[in-house]
């Protein structure tokens, strides 16, 4: 087994001007960002820090065309610490930019990721609660140029401080909360089945799934999408803690699925790994019945107030409720495309799928592709 680590400090603040009087923000720090996050919740404060909002070389989640415009940028400047303040997409970034040398490329940082070294000090304050990529050292990019999506990774990346602000989650559209949430949820469920699972990184599991199912209970009975900002540092604290679980355990075959719906079609990450999730957990139950499988059962069971054979089936209607899940075909995806997915995700996802509860063979995966379609 693995040691266990906690790496990154982790520190709560009421608020960002609370952060940045502690860290002492200045005209050497560079705070990555979104112009949308940085307007309402940053500018107001008239730091002397400099700036680079992400949108500016590209939308959605983070690209090698992205990043490499983003390099290209800052080769002028001159900062020492990296403060990215954002989702998962921002805070991926920061990471690589991290670990970039001058006159660094996505591609040429993928040739030598065993000896990428930390060359900016970083701290992550993330602005949704699903990632937990502010506790981990990894950042998914989708290599374009090469039709994969996939991780860049190195002890280097790991962040010296995390900081959540509760109040930076005020704005965030109810779409984006369930996505995040979800995908935070999936997080725990993976690092809690996973073979690399240890007892400390099992106890970060089962509170983040404690801290999402209360929550989301919580939101979906006020009847209204602003319910779950009253749990707004909760749902902070589990997504924190289920990036430290999956920091440690890995993530598995939900992910390793999702990657190529993000990757072609291009839908939001967390929604991915929802369209997955079900399907993937079932084909666990057809091939495992007994196993650490039944142990998620009764802490579910506890959670949602059901029996463990009831306690899957209670978990899909509530993330339905909090976000509807549909047919793969909904979202672009064609019959004729999930065999290549399949083969795509057995060749290039070892590192996930070696993390799965059982072995899923390729007829496997298409299985899982087909249920969803």
């Amino acid at each position: 087994m693995k040691d266990f680590k906690i790496v990154t400090g982790m520190k709560e603040f009421a608020s960002f001007q609370q952060f940045a009087n502690e860290e002492h923000l200045g005209i050497d720090d560079l705070i990555l960002t979104n112009a949308y996050i940085y307007e309402p919740a940053i500018a107001r404060l008239d730091l002397s820090c400099q700036t680079l909002f992400q949108e500016e070389f590209g939308a959605g989640e983070p690209t090698d065309v992205m990043v490499d415009g983003i390099l290209q940028s800052l080769r002028g400047r001159k900062y020492r610490r990296i403060i990215a303040v954002g989702g998962g997409t921002v805070i991926d970034i920061a990471k690589v930019l991290a670990v970039a040398q001058r006159d660094d490329t996505v591609d040429a940082m993928y040739g030598r990721m065993a000896a990428l070294q930390k060359e900016h000090p970083l701290i992550l304050v993330p602005t949704t609660c699903g990632t937990g990529s502010e506790a981990t050292n990894i950042a998914i990019l989708n290599r374009t140029r090469k039709g994969i999506k996939v991780g860049l990774v190195s002890p280097a990346m790991f962040a010296e401080k995390a900081a959540l602000i509760p109040e930076l989650l005020a704005s965030l559209p109810y779409p984006v909360f369930a996505t995040s949430s979800i995908d935070a949820m999936i997080h725990a469920v993976e690092s809690y089945l996973s073979p690399n699972a240890c007892a400390l990184s099992e106890v970060f599991s089962e509170r983040a799934l404690q801290l999402i199912l209360r929550g989301w209970k919580i939101t979906v009975n006020c009847g209204g999408p602003e319910g779950w900002k009253g749990q707004a540092l909760e749902f902070l604290r589990a997504s924190n803690f289920a990036g430290i679980a999956f920091g440690h355990a890995g993530c598995g075959a939900v992910h390793a699925l999702s990657y190529p719906l993000g990757g072609v079609h291009h839908i939001p990450h967390g929604q991915a790994n929802q369209l997955m999730f079900a399907d993937v957990m079932r084909k666990y139950q057809e091939k495992k019945p007994v196993g650490k499988l039944n142990r998620l059962q009764e802490l579910l069971s506890a959670a949602l107030c059901s029996t463990p054979e009831r306690a899957l089936d209670e978990l899909y209607g509530l993330m339905d409720k909090v976000m509807k899940k549909t047919p793969l075909r909904m979202h672009g995806v064609t019959e004729e495309e999930l065999p290549v997915f399949a083969r795509n995700v057995l060749n290039t996802q070892q590192r996930l799928l070696e993390n799965n509860y059982v072995e899923l063979l390729e007829d496997d995966i298409l299985d899982i592709y087909r249920r969803a379609f």
